[in-house]
Formats: C-alpha cells, structure tokens, sequence
C-alpha cells in the first residue's frame, strides 16, 4: 500500500491544524486507506479478477456548539484544505445544539494493545484462482444432485485507519480481513434448491480449508432438495446459529442510544428490565486478538473495554457514542461505530440436544426479508429450514413465514447451543425459542 500509518497520522494532523486555523473551536478527523484482491471462479472458469484500492478522509469541526462535517477521496493538501473549509461553513450555518461536540478527555484511549489484527497475504492473482478453483470443484463433487455453481469468491484486503481529535488524541492501526465463499445449487428432479457457505478471518492461516467449504455448501443446498410446505401452526422455533446473530442485532439495534432518545424503540427505557431469562448474558470484548470487530478505540477515541449488555436476563447497559449519551444525560460507552465481538453465552447443549428438547417444531436454517419492526418488535420474516418431529429431522421446509415480537421472544428462549464456531464477528449458538407462528398454506 501506498500510505503508511505515518503518513495517515500526518494527514489528520495537518487536518486538525487546519480546522484550528479556521477559527473551530474543537475537530476531529479520520483518513484511511484500503487495498485488495478479489477472484471469483465459476465452473472452473475465472469470472472475474479485481484490485481495489480505496482511500478517503472526514473532518468534522465544532464551533461551540455549532457542528459541520465534510469528506473527500483526494488525500491532496489541497483537497484537504478545501474540505476542512466546507465543514467549517456548514458548521457557521448550522443551528446549536448542545449535545454537539466530542467526547470527555479522560475517556480517550491510552497506551492500548497490540490486537494482532495486521496479518497481509501476498497472494497472486493466478493463486486465489487456484484456491477459489478448488473451493468450488470440492462443492461440486459432493454430489451428482449439485449440478451447477454461482461461484466460489476468495477475497483478501488490508488497510489502515487513523483517527484524531483536537483533544490530543491521534492513533491509528492496520488491518486485514481475508475471506472464502461458495455458492451452489443442487438439482432433484424438477426442483432446485441453492446455499452457500463462507469463511472469514484477520490471518489467512485461520481460513477453513477451501474443500471444506466447498463441500459444506453443497452439503446445505443437498439437505434441502424435497423441501415442502407447511400448514400454519404455533411451535417452538430453532433459529440455527447462523440465522441467531440477526436476533442479536435487533437487541442492539433497540438499545442504541439513538433509538433511545429518538423513543424509536420496542425496548423504550428499559435499562434495568429483566428482558431475557435469568440465566442469560450477552456482552461484547473489543480487545481479543485477530477479532473480526476487535478494536481497541471507539470512532471517537474512547477507550474500549468488555462489558455486558445483558447479565442475568437483566438490561445492564445502552450502546452509547457521546452524542446519544449526552441526549440521555448519560456517559458514552465506547460504541461510537457500534459493538465489537458481541455474544451470548451458551446454556450448554448441542444443537442435537436443542432438536430433542423441541421434540416438534421448526429448525430455520435461512432467514428472508426484512420484517421486523425496530419500535413496536414486531417480527416476521420469510424463512426456509425442517420439520422436526420426536426431536429428529424429518424433512426440509420452504416458503414459510415464522412470526413473534421480539420482546416475547426474548422472554421465551429456553436454550443457546454450544453451536458457535460460525463465521463472523458475532458468537453465537442455535437459539430454542419456545413458542412461535409458522404461517405455511
């Protein structure tokens, strides 16, 4: 890459040095700078080869309480200084307002870690071809039923990120995320059925093996063909660990502070609330090692650390930047840019465990559409998966719709699987909820 972390830090500082010229009183600043690789292979064939390189940078500047931002791809002196302009005139014709402004000092982050989140592939075009070939030969061996492909895609990309604040606060770090999927479609007679598989991670040592992928894609779009409908019914419901991060990102998404002050939100002030059963605990750790969300600051500076949102069932905490924090007379949580390794312990048992427990319902292996409501919970989205009867799977299961509302959800999960080795930066087992609606014929 062109740009080293130096160099990034000598950008925002003359950004900030500029900001200050201009008569701002406060500014913060971000560059960063991303370059890569993507291959995809389609029936044995390269479909396409892709070098990506991005960069950009975004000011903001206060004056008081006065705000105004502006960004721009052109790391030039010049276009720096026109853009530290443009946010310094937006800010002098914006009206006040008294939450605008950065963070506590105290809060910046210090003397951080090491995360081990730097891990580059030199990785040659006619390379990825070679491992994307035979992530996807291993899928369509797998079965004479797997009979055609939409691909397999190896991706790797690094990247640096510098952050700073007329506070005193400038640090930055590079980045890597590699990543390997496939997608294809199995065939019995006239139906089809298509899944998919993938693998992502900081280092590509970590990646699971190119076959292994191949053939868990295939393996999922085999399990599915002779899928068939439902008659509308009220079960109990396992969402498999990859379909489970979604219902985490509905919590968050009900306790972000801005959902909170906004009162846009099924959760409305429910800081204290028992909202799960009492053996539940969902936390976030943005400080593990080569973690996909690891970081060891938030997009404002603040320091991260692990923390809970839910321990014993109970509401512990919002996810706060400082402006929602100051909207609710609160302090930040660090979250400025979201959560980071978020998870839900595990109560314990497999998911075959979880299959007898249920003895009869529905396992949901794909999830469709957008049908849950952030302000009254109310959920309800196409989804596909199999029957289960006398906690043994029966058949595959289509163009069905499971429905709830996420506050009895939550309320109704009786178990977490021990499930969790999925893809992702969300760590989570196969969610048991007790009762639903499958709306089927």
């Amino acid at each position: 890459m062109s740009l080293t972390i130096e160099q990034l830090e000598e950008r925002v500082a003359d950004l900030l040095a500029e900001a200050k010229r201009l008569g701002a009183s406060a500014a913060d600043a971000a560059v960063s700078a991303s370059a890569g690789l993507t291959v995809t292979v389609r029936l044995g064939e390269v479909e396409t080869v892709e070098h990506n390189r991005d960069q950009g940078l975004g000011v903001t500047v206060y004056f008081g309480h006065r705000k105004g931002s502006a960004s721009t791809t052109d790391l030039s002196s010049a276009a720096l200084k026109e853009t530290v302009a443009k946010a310094c005139s937006i800010a002098r014709a914006t009206s006040e307002d008294p939450c605008a402004g950065l963070p506590d000092p105290e809060l910046m982050a210090k003397d951080w870690p090491d995360l081990d989140l730097y891990h580059p592939w030199a990785l040659s075009p006619d390379e990825a071809i070679d491992i994307a070939r035979a992530c996807e030969g291993a899928a369509l061996e797998f079965d004479e039923r797997i009979t055609n492909s939409e691909g397999a895609t190896l991706s790797t990309e690094e990247g640096r990120f510098v952050y700073g604040n007329s506070l005193g606060f400038l640090g930055g770090y590079p980045t890597t995320r590699h990543s390997l999927s496939c997608v294809v479609t199995g065939r019995e007679g006239d139906a089809m059925q298509r899944d998919w598989w993938y693998d992502t991670r900081r280092a590509a040592e970590d990646l699971a093996a190119p076959e292994l992928i191949g053939r868990r894609a295939a393996e999922r779009a085999v399990a599915r063909l002779g899928a068939r409908k439902l008659a509308t019914c009220e079960v109990p419901v396992i969402f498999r660990a990859e379909t489970a991060p979604g219902l985490l990102r509905s919590l968050i998404g009900a306790i972000r502070g801005h959902a909170q002050y906004r009162e846009s939100t099924f959760l409305l002030n429910a800081l204290g609330e028992r909202i799960f059963p009492d053996w539940v605990r969902i936390h976030e750790d943005p400080l593990i090692p080569r973690g996909l969300a690891s970081a060891p600051f938030d997009n404002e500076g603040v320091a991260t650390r692990p923390r809970d949102f839910v321990r014993d069932g109970v509401l512990q905490d919002y996810v706060l930047d400082s402006y929602s924090a100051c909207r609710l007379g609160m302090r930040t949580t660090g979250n400025a840019g979201g959560v980071r390794n978020l998870a839900i312990d595990s109560s314990g048992q497999s998911l075959e465990a979880l299959l007898k427990q249920m003895d009869r319902g529905l396992l949901v292996t794909e999830l469709m559409g957008q049908g849950v409501n952030p302000v009254t919970g109310d959920y309800s989205r196409g989804a596909a998966g199999f029957w289960v009867e006398k906690g043994m799977i029966q058949h595959p299961v289509e163009e069905v719709t499971v429905a709830g509302n996420l506050r009895d959800m939550f309320q109704r999960l009786v178990a977490v699987g021990t499930d969790t080795a999925i893809p992702g930066s969300i760590r989570t087992g196969s969610w048991l909820i007790e009762r639903m609606t499958v709306a089927g014929n």
